[in-house]
């Protein structure tokens, strides 16, 4: 799953100030290969954006790519203020 890793990583480092805060886990699972991303705190609302819209954009294209093994992908944004 190295390339679902790195189009996620891709997308996401551009768009925050603390691009070392950025992490990535790979959870897999029964259908879906579920990957959990961490941002600094004060970069959660560019990786969300306004009314989630960034977020949802980035669930858009990482959802149309199916990982190696014909798993779907899921994408959660662990919000660091929780």
């Amino acid at each position: 799953m190295p390339d679902v890793e790195e189009l996620i990583l891709t997308i996401v480092k551009p768009l925050v100030e603390h691009q070392d805060d950025v992490e990535l886990k790979s959870l897999p699972g029964g259908r879906y290969t579920e990957y959990e991303l961490s941002v600094h705190p004060d970069d959660i609302g560019r990786v969300i954006g306004k009314k989630g819209r960034v977020a949802r954009a980035i669930r858009t294209i990482v959802y149309s790519v199916r990982a190696k093994d014909g798993k779907k992908v899921r994408l959660t944004i662990l919000d660091p203020n929780e």
